[in-house]
């Protein structure tokens, strides 16, 4: 087993085929003990697995297992801001009466949402662009024996990994609601 505290979700992939494997060797050749080690791997990389997608998000920000935090786009929280701003005019003008005041309320939501999906795409792509360089300047760094550099790079993948989960969080409440809302209607 791997003794690296650092999850990923593709350590937990392969470790978890490993223990499989194991678990099939022992079952094959009668060896308990082979059994019992390789469900411990897959139950342990079932952990590892979880604890690298874990994320807490909050408004303006997310946190990840790792101990990273990262500040979401600030699109993500204008178009936010707007879309309430918006609803809420759209509100005040339907219960007033008032069309021009609903429409305008519609149309801010409306620039709102593709505001806040602009900095989600932002956040998601950049996530995406850190980690990759994350990971491949650390194995460069770890090839070269620059410890700081590696730290610094693992660093860089982190901050990356967790702005990339808390853009797809959003993005995956998002087409939940919307799925919801069209399955209600």
């Amino acid at each position: 087993m791997s003794t690296n505290d650092n999850t990923s979700t593709l350590k937990s992939v392969i470790d978890s085929a490993t223990g499989a494997v194991q678990n099939a060797l022992g079952s094959v050749t009668g060896n308990t003990s082979d059994q019992a080690k390789g469900q411990a791997k897959q139950n342990k990389a079932e952990a590892e697995y979880d604890a690298s997608q874990a994320t807490i998000k909050g408004p303006g920000f997310t946190a990840s297992s790792s101990g990273a935090v990262t500040k979401d786009d600030p699109n993500r929280t204008a178009g936010s801001y707007n879309q309430t701003v918006g609803s809420a005019k759209e509100f005040v003008g339907g219960l007033t009466g008032s069309e021009s005041l609903k429409a305008a309320g519609r149309q801010q939501n409306q620039e709102g949402q593709q505001q806040e999906a602009k900095g989600q795409v932002n956040d998601y792509v950049s996530g995406v662009s850190d980690r990759v360089t994350g990971t491949v300047g650390g194995a460069f760094a770890g090839i070269t024996g620059n410890k700081a550099a590696q730290a610094n790079y693992q660093e860089q993948h982190d901050a990356g990994k967790t702005t990339q989960r808390g853009a797809e969080e959003d993005i995956v409440q998002k087409a939940d609601a919307e799925s919801a809302a069209s399955r209600t209607s």
